[in-house]
């Protein structure tokens, strides 16, 4: 049998099939309407909450949240692995001094580290500092590119965690607890907002490190939110979700066919039993088949103008972070509500002074390009990029003489536009970058005042589980204003 003759049978048993669909609705019609069809109006209504109610068959229409957001879109630079605030925004004269002697013991006093004995030597800083900038922030030689941009972003020196190890760290830090099936905040901003792509997912996830991060896909799933909400993880060349591509012997009539009667057969199933999985099934079969077109398009960098391919480091066809930092503005450019690049390189208990310098070489320059590249395209008023991982790096050394632990009480993160102040540095640890001393910053701090750039309490933005409101922040959280600007 040839192509197109298989093609025209399949496509009359899809016509006989929807002439039986009919059918099939006209008997359910009185069962539907006359009691029954009771439960699925019920349903939904436990199905809505907080005025973010949606039609049933469309949880991605775009929603408003409980005031006007300073924010649109988010892009999360995921430095998994734990960066070296000592080493690249929190320059410590003192560290420096004391370099090879012992703590003060009343410092260690209750402090659990994670692989080292507490009581091991202080190490000073391996890199130079300097000034820049109008606001005069201190940054390591090792990020000439983001000092160029110290004034368009605000510096968090004083982040503080409850996690000393990275899948809990990283589960914190994504999704607001250490405990694995909470929905990550990507998950809830487009539980929270929908999204603007009809073509594109509302919440795309890529990895560019040497391997993926701790925590694995939970860090980006939708925990018990309807898993229409969860991150859909796209690869760094070819096609971004596999078997994206028809089989051969499919046409597009075909599969446009298949789609409609697919969609049919699902939509009266919605309509019988309400099942939230049943929409996420709908929008999945529809949105591959529009990012059969939209994603090609998407992924071809070579179309950028060659000034923006160089200010970003990337090169066509070849895998990198830069490339992936330019597709991640091209997809807020589309409407993407949530990106987030995980770079899992940064857990350096030894070799610290080796693998930073290729950190930051891989990282720096796609990093600052990206805030410069949003700033003048007009959108970084309303896009919030965020930069960071799960935790700091000890002022003891590990591994000799060129390694640092794990450290939760003290690590810094930078943000940029969708409202936060520009050109500030917040916080400050102690004379060893051991804890913050002031401007206390909290993950669930940091959620709730990302929530809020986005237009919302954070404290009513909740999903109703077992039994309980549950949230991002929790029981937490307080919105920082003196990051706002």
């Amino acid at each position: 049998m040839t192509d197109k003759n298989r093609n025209d049978v399949l496509s009359t048993a899809f016509r006989r099939s929807e002439l039986d669909i009919t059918e099939l609705q006209t008997r359910r019609w009185f069962l539907q309407q006359c009691g029954i069809g009771l439960g699925s109006i019920a349903l939904q209504q436990l199905l809505t909450s907080d005025g973010l109610a949606q039609k049933a068959d469309d949880p991605l229409a775009p929603k408003k949240p409980h005031f006007t957001p300073k924010a649109k879109n988010v892009i999360f630079l995921y430095m998994a692995g734990g960066p070296s605030h000592l080493e690249l925004f929190d320059y410590k004269p003192q560290l420096e001094k004391y370099d090879g002697t012992l703590p003060p013991a009343d410092l260690l006093k209750g402090y659990r580290a994670a692989f080292i004995n507490p009581n091991s030597k202080l190490l000073g800083p391996k890199f130079k500092f300097a000034k820049y900038g109008q606001s005069g922030a201190e940054i390591s030689d090792l990020l000439p590119n983001t000092a160029k941009i110290v004034d368009e972003i605000a510096i968090v020196k004083s982040m503080v965690t409850d996690a000393f190890n990275h899948a809990p760290g990283q589960l914190l830090m994504n999704t607001g607890s250490m405990i694995f099936g909470r929905p990550s905040m990507g998950a809830w901003t487009v539980y929270g907002l929908g999204s603007e792509s009809k073509d594109m997912p509302a919440f795309v996830v890529f990895s560019t490190g040497s391997k993926g991060p701790s925590g694995g896909n939970s860090l980006w799933g939708s925990g018990f939110l309807p898993t229409v909400y969860q991150g859909v993880q796209f690869r760094n060349v070819g096609d971004p979700v596999l078997y994206l591509s028809n089989p051969r012997g499919v046409d597009d009539k075909l599969q446009r066919d298949s789609l409609e009667v697919m969609g049919k057969l699902n939509r009266m199933r919605l309509d019988t039993v309400g099942d939230p999985e049943i929409a996420t099934r709908i929008n999945s079969f529809e949105m591959a088949y529009r990012m059969q077109s939209s994603a090609p398009e998407l992924m071809d960098i070579s179309k950028e103008p060659g000034q923006i391919l160089e200010m970003y480091g990337a090169e066509p066809g070849k895998p990198s972070f830069a490339n992936t930092v330019l597709m991640a503005r091209r997809l807020v450019e589309r409407g993407v509500r949530f990106v987030q690049i995980y770079h899992e390189a940064w857990d350096q208990h030894g070799s610290l002074v080796r693998d930073l310098t290729k950190n930051c070489k891989d990282t720096d320059q796609a990093c600052a390009a990206l805030v410069k590249d949003l700033k003048q395209r007009g959108m970084l008023k309303d896009t919030l990029v965020v930069w960071g991982g799960e935790f700091g790096r000890t002022p003891m050394v590990q591994g000799g003489s060129d390694g640092r632990d794990h450290h939760p009480n003290a690590f810094t993160m930078w943000m940029a536009g969708g409202g936060i102040k520009p050109g500030i540095t917040l916080g400050e640890t102690d004379d060893l970058g051991f804890n913050v001393v002031n401007d206390r910053v909290h993950v669930h701090d940091l959620h709730a005042t990302m929530l809020h750039l986005l237009g919302f309490d954070h404290e009513k933005l909740t999903y109703r589980f077992q039994g309980r409101d549950f949230r991002l922040t929790d029981v937490l959280g307080i919105v920082n204003d003196k990051l706002l600007a």
